[in-house]
């Protein structure tokens, strides 16, 4: 759904006031935000696909000042999922914040805020990123793009060139290329990623150093009480399309190797993307069995008393940098348009 489309319904749902009528019956008992990247504002006029993926500190402040005022309780992951593992209601709803990838930025930007709060949060870590070798394919897609007069995708069924010179070219050429690699088998998007960045000019390994924190950052956030380092697969692939041993493998290992560089348990879990196209049941009992008290997808809502039996396959909301309005977040939190977007139903766990 468009950006633009979906502020529409929010803006719908907020100025008519039917997400107040509809939130003694949607609110849930809380919400696990989902952030990626928490920064100054960069331009997004024009040519800027991976905007959504960017909050502004400012932002993140108001957020966790208005759930604040609001009475929500801040709680971290692990303390949010034992408390549903109990099954005692609280009348006032929890508030969980979660940021995906370990960018850089996360230390320089988001902690202070974090601090300024008392709030706790979780970052989700993938060793490979941590040691400067993973593939933020995605980055690297929109900087070619950005960067290039033509780019040549090599991909069976699209053109061999593209003309990217003006922004209406450079978002054609995204749309023609992200989802056939988003979908790929891993380790062929993967090796395809490698080729096209190298083909264009674009240094992957550069880049992912530039924007994931290194062993010593990380361990520099990781000990400051407030921040629990979660896993987030090895190399950040879609569990959903590997094989059940490496996908299982993939969770397993980067829990290890996040608590022998760490030097403490590692017990949540994110799912690479969160889908329900890149995390499916099969993964759930996974994550479980690789020996995580909680893991969380991407798929959209608040949670509910019963997410006590699906402690594997948590929603969350995601705080987007396309809708930075309180208004948008307040809407969010009344449950109304996740039941909506999910035929009427809590939860989405199948």
């Amino acid at each position: 759904m468009k950006p633009s489309v979906f502020r529409t319904g929010l803006d719908l749902l907020h100025y008519s006031g039917l997400s107040r009528l509809a939130q003694p019956f949607t609110q849930g008992t809380g919400a696990i935000f989902m952030l990626h990247h928490v920064r100054p504002p960069r331009n997004c006029e024009g040519f800027a696909p991976n905007a959504g993926l960017d909050v502004t500190p400012e932002f993140l402040d108001v957020v966790i000042g208005f759930v604040k005022a609001r009475g929500w309780r801040l709680l971290s992951l692990e303390d949010a999922a034992m408390e549903l593992r109990s099954g005692i209601r609280h009348e006032i709803p929890f508030a969980v914040f979660t940021l995906d990838d370990g960018f850089r930025d996360n230390l320089e930007h988001a902690l202070p805020v974090f601090r300024r709060h008392a709030c706790p949060f979780t970052v989700f870590a993938a060793p490979a990123y941590v040691d400067g070798k993973g593939e933020l394919w995605w980055n690297a897609l929109e900087e070619v793009i950005a960067t290039s007069e033509v780019v040549r995708p090599g991909l069976e069924g699209l053109s061999s060139e593209l003309p990217v010179r003006t922004d209406e070219e450079r978002r054609a050429a995204w749309e023609t290329i992200y989802w056939p690699v988003r979908s790929m088998e891993q380790h062929a998007q993967r090796e395809w990623i490698r080729r096209f960045a190298k083909e264009h000019g674009v240094d992957l390994d550069a880049l992912c150093r530039r924007e994931v924190m290194n062993w010593e950052e990380l361990r520099t956030l990781a000990a400051d009480p407030l921040c629990t380092i979660g896993a987030h697969t090895v190399h950040h692939y879609a569990v959903a399309l590997l094989n059940a041993d490496e996908a299982f493998s993939e969770m397993r290992e980067s829990k290890n190797r996040l608590e022998e560089e760490l030097g403490r348990p590692v017990r949540t879990f994110a799912y690479p993307y969160g889908d329900a196209a890149s995390a499916g049941p099969r993964d759930f009992a996974l994550a479980e069995r690789a020996g995580f008290d909680v893991a969380v997808t991407t798929r959209k809502g608040l949670i509910y008393p019963e997410h006590a039996d699906h402690l594997m396959a948590l929603p969350r909301v995601s705080l987007n940098g396309f809708y930075q309005k309180i208004r948008y977040v307040d809407v969010l939190l009344s449950g109304a348009p996740f039941v909506l977007f999910n035929g009427l139903k809590r939860l989405d766990v199948a």
